[in-house]
């Protein structure tokens, strides 16, 4: 069982991360987090006007829990720049200040670490030309926060389908066949989904810098949106890969060769490549007409080295589920741990730090993680999860 440790400033609770039930555990690994948790209070996703602000709290508390924990594989993810771009209008200075400040976070983090990068950019965001709204189908439209690109179409009539056609803002609309197959015959060993009844019907995608609306946004109006991010660029001294899934391998075959040397998968959110170090790459993230968002597919795809469009698919029903059997009340989306992570297998000590709220300690299988337990841009406190303690 994994226990979950929530921090709200005031008070620590613990619970197992599965049922959600209040649970006791001690011990120096318990204490050693709980310390990490108490000593770096999360000051907000858009903290503006304190010295610690959303990345450098990233920066802090990783090497916190580095310093305690001694591990030699730690995933990062910086947000910070994402969640500021995404719903407040800079001025370019302002935009490059806020872009620079991340990086230099990253390598105030590898200076002080001593960790060999591998820094990973969620692809660039776009500005929001218009808003696709769906609310007049006969059938049902699903979008999600986070998801700007694509919609799902539950129960659709022969009119809906004449009436998305006539709309010049998508620039695909996909049967759920037709989606399956892509995926199916571009990777042989696809994690399919689990409960196929819950996908659309068909799938919509929008043109550039356009947003669907539908029922399940409930977010703030975006100043921009995920760009069509098919190549993402990608920096590392471990070698080059031309797609996102390899970057697995080329991590885990870098820790069994640097045996002295501890690595760090890095996500930064929203950065171009622009201010990546001299050397990056590009690497691809997607097929076809699909690309990953900066969203858990992105985090799953890199993490288990295969797609994972299907371990929750844009436009899925998840308010359809039997609720008797919704688990992980603190995973977001997830009610199962996603199997073949990146650090769930080995043999060797791991920790995730985050702001990117719910995905890490399910993406990436490490002993220990914490990220802000954030919702809709408001500070909830903290979550550790720490795995597998009795």
């Amino acid at each position: 069982m994994s226990l979950a440790i929530i921090d709200a400033r005031e008070w620590q609770n613990m619970f197992d991360l599965e049922t959600g039930r209040k649970r006791s555990a001690e011990g120096l690994l318990v204490s050693s987090v709980r310390k990490v948790l108490h000593n770096n209070p999360y000051p907000g996703d858009v903290a503006r006007g304190t010295r610690l602000n959303a990345n450098q709290w990233v920066t802090d508390t990783a090497l916190d829990l580095i310093g305690k924990l001694d591990p030699d594989f730690a995933v990062l993810s910086y947000a910070g720049q994402y969640f500021s771009l995404r719903h407040f209008d800079h001025s370019r200075k302002e935009r490059e200040n806020l872009l620079k400040g991340t990086m230099n976070q990253v390598n105030d983090f590898l200076e002080k670490s001593g960790f060999i990068p591998v820094i990973v950019s969620t692809g660039l965001l776009t500005k929001l030309k218009g808003r696709i709204d769906l609310s007049s189908l006969s059938g049902l439209a699903v979008s999600s926060n986070w998801s700007a690109m694509y919609c799902g179409i539950h129960s659709a009539t022969k009119g809906d389908i004449k009436y998305l056609k006539g709309i010049k803002e998508i620039r695909h609309i996909v049967s759920k066949d037709e989606w399956l197959n892509l995926f199916k015959s571009r990777q042989d060993n696809l994690d399919l989904p689990g409960e196929d009844a819950l996908m659309p019907d068909f799938l919509c995608v929008a043109q550039k810098g356009y947003a669907f609306k539908t029922m399940g946004i409930t977010l703030r109006e975006p100043v921009n949106v995920p760009d069509s991010n098919f190549k993402v660029p990608v920096y590392t001294p471990l070698g080059e890969v031309d797609d996102i899934r390899s970057i697995r391998e080329l991590i885990l075959s870098g820790l069994k060769k640097e045996r002295k040397g501890k690595i760090a998968l890095i996500l930064v959110e929203g950065m171009e490549a622009d201010y990546f170090p001299n050397g990056y790459f590009l690497c691809n993230n997607g097929e076809a007409w699909f690309c990953n968002e900066a969203a858990d597919s992105f985090y799953l795809t890199l993490s288990t080295g295969k797609y994972q469009v299907f371990a929750y698919p844009a436009g899925y029903r998840s308010f359809d589920r039997d609720e008797e059997q919704i688990k992980f009340p603190f995973s977001g989306y997830f009610t199962k741990v996603p199997e073949n992570t990146i650090a769930s297998d080995q043999s060797l000590n791991s920790i995730a730090v985050g702001n990117r709220s719910m995905f890490m300690h399910m993406a990436f299988g490490v002993d220990v993680s914490i990220e802000c337990f954030a919702r809709n841009l408001f500070n909830q406190g903290l979550l550790a999860v720490i795995k597998d303690i009795i």
